[in-house]
């Protein structure tokens, strides 16, 4: 693989007069006004790079990625962990953290840290590069510091935190009870309504601040983990800071609309989906969310000292490793060369974050040519009325011109399923639960919006007593006559408050991630049914609701796509997504796209040019319609210029 690295940066610097877009560094673009972009360890490295591996990809970054608009080097999650026998991803006991609590790099793998200056040698290499540095942190405590019942920095003394005469201490502010859903073991909440809980967060992004990070990745806060006390505190004291450092949030599970709308001016880019891995399925799932957030008119919000983006997840392509694993890259990219278009012209057409994840030291020239392809940077960068369209589709027909029984639009199957989530509970759809009585002892709660409707039998959950003797509280466990929620072998699922860890889109195939079985966890006890009719959990404050899937088929892996955005020179980029499994004849007349972009010259007759970006075909002239045959999981990429 040296080898063929090696071959490939010889012939880069032949590649970079064609594959330099408009509007990269070279040309002094400020990015601070774009979707961000760069590279993130984790897909290729796990938790289990080390500093010379770090560098080294950041000087491929530096010398071949930058000038297309890559500047950010992120270091993913478990730095601090010390890579020895026994340590993985929820492990305890492992990490290093100096005297106040915070987490360092673990020396074994940073030896620049030894020193104790932290991340200072690693943030000054990389910005010599001209990038720009960024960590992954977790939410509020380690569990390890808890434990060691750690004092507080107080930064403005230098000296321990102290209020009414005594000193306090990471127990004082850690809240155990809420610790993070996919990794129980490694953080917990802290208390920002204390003083000392809020002196805490102060000396934890002061330090980072101090290393040079200009990136913050913070997981396990948004999602079905929104902590939104700590995320404000957080974009508070970022503010104040005498330089811009990019505040992230993740993960994404779960999240809506009306939860994003909540992070207004506080953060930068946010996470929208679970983890996105190479799997086919990873990848369709996130039609429907894109499509959302783009109707939401949230591409861009108002983030912090600028804009938001609603972050579809990196960009699993090339030399990787495996989720949770305790190595680094060992094979390549599992998606076809055709999913991997979809999925970059999808991440492009959304104007989502890209951040690649691949082993840069081992990239081909394939995937090098798809992450710069100048186009898809361009709508990355600058498109704007991006949407999802599917009124301009034609009936979409397979490679043998028999009309598709798979459309986005028809399904073979009406039946409607439900599945339970979780919510904002300002979302005007968690509001549909009610109370009733199964007699003297019982009762049930059950959603009913849109059932009497649909004139069937409600979703109901049952009250149980408590698992733990000292809760107060009651749990309820799943019971559906139409099995969508069913035991396996006897064993009763209880309703939790957040998934136990970060879930792919394979996983949420397999189980409903708001169940699972019923352990005692404060994870499952805490839901209580307010009077507005939500059931809200104390545990990550999100409500419970009830989805309607329409289909037996999984809408999210079969039928057609399209997306339409305009460009700053008044062009037009429609893009078409085959989901289906054989080839389809896919159409959009210029009229229909003259009815979603008004005021465009789209008339029947309007005299339009035009090139198919994959494939390369030009078109001289468009006078009606547009159409192609897309491969199994392909796209097509049009750039139309109508007169």
């Amino acid at each position: 693989m040296k080898t063929t690295l090696s071959l490939f940066c010889c012939s880069l610097s032949l590649l970079f007069c064609f594959y330099l877009p408009r509007g990269s560094l070279s040309a002094g673009v400020d990015r601070c006004k774009l979707p961000p972009r760069g590279w993130n360890s984790y897909d290729s490295f796990c938790w289990t790079i080390s500093e010379d591996d770090f560098l080294k990809s950041a000087k491929v970054v530096a010398k071949y990625l930058k000038s297309h608009g890559y500047e950010y080097v992120v270091l993913d999650y478990l730095w601090y962990r010390r890579l020895v026998p026994g340590a993985y991803t929820d492990s305890l006991g492992f990490d290093v953290i100096d005297q106040w609590g915070r987490m360092v790099p673990a020396p074994d793998r940073w030896p620049s840290a030894k020193s104790g200056s932290g991340f200072a040698e690693v943030a000054k290499e990389v910005h010599s590069l001209g990038l720009k540095f960024g960590i992954h942190v977790m939410r509020g405590l380690s569990r390890q510091a808890f434990d060691a019942n750690t004092p507080i920095l107080d930064i403005n003394t230098g000296r321990a935190y102290e209020e009414s005469g005594r000193e306090w201490r990471a127990q004082d502010i850690g809240i155990k009870e809420r610790s993070c859903a996919w990794m129980p073991h490694g953080f917990m909440s802290v208390n920002t309504s204390l003083p000392a809980g809020r002196a805490f967060l102060s000396s934890l992004y002061h330090q980072y601040a101090e290393w040079g990070v200009d990136f913050i990745k913070h997981d396990c806060v948004f999602g079905d983990d929104f902590n939104l006390e700590e995320i404000t505190y957080v974009s508070g004291l970022l503010k104040k800071f005498d330089r811009p450092i990019l505040y992230s949030l993740s993960p994404g599970t779960s999240v809506t609309p009306t939860m994003a709308k909540e992070l207004k001016g506080l953060a930068n880019m946010y996470r929208v989906t679970g983890d996105d891995w190479d799997s086919w399925g990873d990848v369709a799932s996130h039609f429907d969310v894109a499509r959302d957030f783009a109707k939401a008119e949230m591409v861009p919000g108002e983030g912090l000292l600028g804009s938001s983006w609603p972050d579809l997840d990196m960009l699993p392509l090339g030399w990787l490793t495996d989720a949770g694993a305790n190595q680094g890259p060992h094979r390549q990219c599992n998606l076809t060369l055709d999913e991997q278009r979809t999925q970059m012209t999808l991440w492009s057409m959304a104007r989502s974050p890209l951040m690649f994840g691949g082993d840069v030291r081992q990239i081909d020239e394939t995937t090098y040519k798809l992450i710069t392809n100048p186009t898809l940077l361009e709508i990355n960068d600058y498109s704007s009325n991006n949407m999802e369209a599917w009124k301009i589709l034609g009936p979409a027909r397979n490679h043998l011109m028999r009309r598709s029984k798979i459309s986005m639009l028809k399904r073979v199957n009406n039946h409607h399923t439900r599945v339970v989530g979780v919510t904002s509970c300002k979302d005007p759809n968690a509001n549909g639960w009610s109370v009733e009585s199964l007699g003297q002892y019982h009762e049930q709660i059950c959603w009913r919006k849109e059932d009497e409707q649909l004139n069937r039998e409600p979703l109901c959950l049952y009250k149980r007593k408590p698992l733990l003797a000292s809760s107060n509280e009651h749990v309820l466990y799943g019971q559906d006559n139409r099995r969508l929620f069913t035991s396996d072998n006897g064993v009763k699922s209880c309703l939790d408050a957040s998934p136990r860890h970060k879930l792919t889109s394979s996983e949420w195939k397999k189980k409903q991630p708001s169940f699972s079985t019923c352990r005692g966890d404060a994870n499952q006890q805490m839901w209580k049914l307010s009077s507005n009719a939500t059931l809200r959990s104390s545990y990550s404050g999100l409500c419970a609701r009830v989805k309607q899937v329409k289909g037996t088929n999984d809408v999210r892996t079969s039928g057609v796509r399209s997306w339409i955005a305009t460009g700053r020179q008044g062009e037009i980029y429609v893009a078409f997504f085959n989901l289906n499994v054989e080839k389809t004849l896919i159409s959009a007349k210029l009229s229909d796209m003259a009815k979603v972009l008004p005021g465009r010259n789209l008339e029947d007759k309007a005299d339009c040019k035009g090139r198919e970006v994959w494939s390369g075909q030009r078109y001289e002239a468009v006078a009606d319609s547009l159409e192609m045959v897309v491969d199994k999981h392909g796209c097509a990429l049009f750039t139309l210029n109508c007169s």
